[in-house]
């Protein structure tokens, strides 16, 4: 098979110019980000996309200028968990100005591109029974728009949020190849543990990617009545024997963030004091010390 240097011919396409400038536009953005993360799990379900919220908040409020990447192009969900679903993205001839919450955590996601709330997300092709012999490649391109074509400005961190399942992060690591780390998301579950160990095997053996380490989501719940903690789930080993990694965290159950996932607004700051917030503040804090040691 050639090469595209090898062809006599790009029928005027100058594919390899358009491909360069991609790669050129992406390396100039993320020379002003100082730590990119990847937050994954491999299993849906797991609250990975409120975790990644929760914690651009957290670094937020410490002082940290914050981007997220919705990189979920088929089940984008962000936008609407940092209140700026019905934002309007402007476009500059430097790139594409990127939603901002109130806080000022940037935001880059499909979902800010769909013109109905039943929108999905199609891709051009003959026929859409066909478009899945692309779907893979126009993924990584879009991603790969999104981190290059976006006017973050100088960021300290930009958080991925990925797509449930292992095949995800070599996508990332394409694009990213010096990619800061990667924080992996579970629930106490021996179904959500026997899936995560894959995506750690992915990160760690495959791509030789950092992990920072293991949030444990829905950990327990607080009873109201006499402040006890409850299992939610049938007894799993911790994550410490599990993986055999850091565990940044073990998030409790609690019915208010996800009233505030769902209507886009900050938990940290409407419920400060709650088990739940202190467990997200000292995640955060986890992952600084990650990049400052």
């Amino acid at each position: 098979m050639k090469s595209y240097k090898e062809l006599p011919d790009d029928a005027g396409s100058n594919i390899i110019g358009q491909v360069t400038a991609q790669a050129n536009r992406l390396s100039k953005r993320l020379a002003s980000v100082k730590y990119t993360v990847a937050i994954m799990s491999g299993k849906g379900g797991v609250g990975k996309s409120a975790i990644t919220a929760n914690i651009a908040t957290a670094l937020t409020l410490a002082g940290y200028a914050v981007g997220i990447v919705d990189a979920d192009i088929n089940g984008p969900t962000i936008a609407k968990m940092m209140g700026v679903r019905n934002a309007t993205l402007e476009y500059a001839s430097t790139g594409v100005k990127p939603a901002v919450t109130p806080l000022g955590t940037k935001i880059i996601s499909m979902d800010l591109l769909l013109s109905e709330d039943d929108a999905p997300v199609l891709w051009n092709a003959h026929t859409q029974k066909d478009a899945f012999t692309w779907r893979s490649t126009m993924e990584v391109g879009a991603l790969r728009e999104f981190i290059g074509d976006t006017e973050w400005g100088e960021l300290d961190y930009l958080l991925l949020d990925l797509p449930p399942g292992s095949d995800r992060l070599p996508n990332v690591v394409e694009l990213i190849p010096n990619l800061g780390g990667v924080v992996v998301v579970t629930i106490p579950s021996e179904v959500s543990h026997l899936i995560v160990k894959k995506s750690i095997t992915m990160a760690r053996d495959v791509l030789k990617v950092p992990i920072i380490g293991i949030v444990e989501n829905m950990s327990f719940y607080v009873c109201k009545h006499c402040g006890e903690h409850e299992p939610l789930f049938s007894a799993a080993d911790t994550p410490d024997n599990t993986f055999q990694l850091t565990t940044l965290g073990k998030i409790p159950f609690d019915p208010k963030l996800s009233h505030c996932n769902d209507s886009g607004t900050s938990y940290l700051n409407e419920h400060p004091d709650t088990p739940a917030s202190k467990a997200i503040i000292e995640l955060a804090q986890k992952i600084q010390n990650f990049f400052n040691t």
